[in-house]
């Protein structure tokens, strides 16, 4: 489930597009901040979280969080993961819709 956080346009970090650097920095795809995490869980796995946010009217950031997007053994699986899942959410939101005739 997707969370909604506004927040000032100053507080983004977006940096480039360094697979290897996922965990600390946002990336930029079509214009949104994807900012993958790899969260350690107590019993070892990696919890793949997303956050993708994107400057709004004014001075606000419109942010959708999403927690625990899936489960792996390996911390860079997770965000690799959760780096694609991000790109797939942006994609799918900038199709053309079909309209009803």
């Amino acid at each position: 489930m997707a969370t909604f956080v506004s927040r000032h346009a100053s507080d983004r970090n977006a940096t480039g597009l360094d697979p290897h650097d996922m965990n600390r920095s946002a990336l930029r795809y079509k214009g949104y901040d994807v900012a993958p995490d790899a969260q350690r869980l107590p019993n070892g796995l990696f919890a793949a979280n997303l956050t993708i946010g994107k400057a709004a009217s004014g001075h606000r950031y419109d942010a959708h969080s999403f927690d625990a997007l899936d489960y792996f053994f390996d911390e860079e699986h997770a965000l690799a993961y959760a780096c694609r899942w991000g790109r797939l959410w942006i994609d799918n939101r900038h199709k053309p819709h079909k309209q009803s005739q």
